[in-house]
């Protein structure tokens, strides 16, 4: 249930709105990687767009290669309308994690006045400058013949990376840090760790509502939910299918004796606090 970025201007922005709303999370930083093998083709916007409309079908995938190069050029008329007005470069970088990548080519052609803020040149032409278009060996049919239009290219970034874990078992604070995810992180992750994040206050919320006040011995509520799983939530729109392991219910056990939900002693568990 966590979200996990290598930008250090998304961790800081996502931490400081998370701690802004009261939600309880944990942060872990490693070392990560960024990695991409594949091809580039390097020239101005139009001579790229020329020179993959000649890639042969039997080279390639063009059709899908033409379809991440104007994707790309969506994301450099993006960046560029911020730049004409001046931007601070964590604000840009908050763009996207494609931010980064715009901004590099734009400084390596010398188009950017640097300093607080992040502007264009004046009187710089988009248009002659020289770019590099980056796309998957996987959309390539015969490397001897796209390699007539395009050069292999494989780049390894070795960065920190963040780890942002969301401790709420309560619903109304998922929904309110998955909101503030959806600024910094992608849709398909947000969905995943928005239903694991979903599904684990679903089982916190059946194990407070099985424990009354008296003691029970942790072994007979772990064995009779391991037993019940998989849990099945119909919703509107379809059914939630929660399945767990023991361990990972016994992580629940732990999270929720943290946060004051639950006492146990001797081997033995019982409710203090509902979730709200």
């Amino acid at each position: 249930m966590r979200f996990i970025t290598k930008n250090e201007a998304v961790k800081e922005a996502f931490v400081s709105e998370l701690k802004a709303a009261g939600i309880a999370f944990g942060i872990r930083e490693r070392a990560g990687y960024d990695a991409f093998v594949g091809y580039s083709i390097e020239g101005t916007l139009d001579e790229i767009g020329a020179k993959i409309q000649a890639i042969a079908d039997e080279a390639g995938d063009r059709e899908a290669i033409m379809g991440g190069f104007l994707a790309f050029k969506e994301q450099l008329t993006h960046i560029l309308g911020h730049l004409r007005e001046g931007g601070s470069f964590e604000n840009l970088l908050a763009e996207g994690y494609w931010a980064a990548e715009i901004l590099d080519q734009l400084a390596r052609n010398g188009a950017l006045e640097m300093g607080e803020t992040l502007r264009l040149k004046e009187g710089v032409d988009v248009a002659g400058l020289v770019f590099q278009f980056k796309f998957p060996f996987e959309l390539v049919k015969n490397p001897e013949e796209i390699e007539k239009v395009a050069k292999q290219f494989a780049f390894v970034d070795l960065v920190a990376e963040y780890e942002i874990e969301i401790k709420e078992l309560e619903i109304g604070k998922i929904n309110m840090a998955v909101q503030i995810a959806s600024k910094y992180f992608d849709e398909e992750e947000l969905l995943r760790v928005y239903f694991a994040l979903i599904s684990r206050g679903i089982v916190a919320n059946e194990i407070l509502k099985a424990l009354g006040k008296e003691r029970l011995p942790v072994e007979s509520v772990v064995g009779s939910f391991v037993q019940s799983a998989p849990i099945e939530i119909p919703t509107e729109k379809g059914v939630l299918v929660i399945n767990y392991t023991k361990r990972a219910f016994e992580e629940i056990l732990r999270l929720l004796e943290k946060e004051g939900y639950i006492d146990i002693k001797a081997g033995k568990v019982r409710k203090l606090k509902g979730l709200t």
